[in-house]
């Protein structure tokens, strides 16, 4: 009985927050990377990117109604290790309600020195929920370079993307490039890609 009343309060829930992505995306729809939130299963495949052993925050870039926060809560990363950045102040009150303990921050991942510049840590790993793809290239090489400015030595910035090209070209010299396999239960199809600096 218990059972079916948790069930029965997820359910609205979730459909909640895909109304608030749909109507986020319909608003500004360059500035959301999708119509719905992630699906459980490309969010785990995220999560399991991030290392447990590792030191210190772990940023999440555009994180929205937080489909993958929970995965990364759900993965053992502790949800003070959490810093949220998100764009838009609607979902930054969602996420300050979810995820207490975490700090969410209002601003532009894509001027990371700005948004971040009170963050003083070595950051453990970056994850992105941006819309990559709709972004000009030197955009998201500027993120990518700005990000592991912050990440320790080694550590990941993961992107997921349902893109079947790589968001970030995989050669770039002196960055290490690695993909998860296509991720078909999701809807739409996504693969996840991880760079380092090697």
């Amino acid at each position: 009985m218990a059972l079916q009343s948790a069930r029965a309060l997820k359910k609205p829930l979730r459909l909640d927050d895909e109304v608030r992505f749909l109507r986020s995306w319909i608003e500004k729809p360059l500035h959301m990377g999708a119509v719905m939130p992630s699906g459980k299963i490309l969010a785990r495949t995220i999560a399991q990117y991030v290392d447990l052993e590792s030191q210190g925050p772990v940023v999440e870039l555009g994180p929205g109604t937080g489909a993958i926060t929970d995965a990364l809560i759900a993965h053992g990363v502790d949800q003070a290790r959490l810093v949220l950045v998100e764009y838009d102040p609607g979902f930054c009150a969602l996420l300050r309600e979810r995820y207490p303990q975490a700090s969410v921050i209002q601003g532009d991942a894509y001027h990371l020195d700005t948004t971040l510049a009170a963050l003083k840590d070595s950051v453990a790993a970056v994850v992105s929920g941006l819309p990559l793809v709709t972004k000009p290239m030197l955009t998201r090489l500027k993120l990518l370079r700005d990000s592991f400015g912050r990440l320790t030595p080694g550590a990941p910035f993961i992107q997921f993307t349902y893109s079947v090209a790589p968001p970030i070209p995989k050669s770039l010299p002196g960055v290490k490039t690695q993909a998860s396999e296509r991720i078909w239960m999701n809807l739409p199809p996504a693969r996840v890609w991880v760079y380092r600096k090697g």
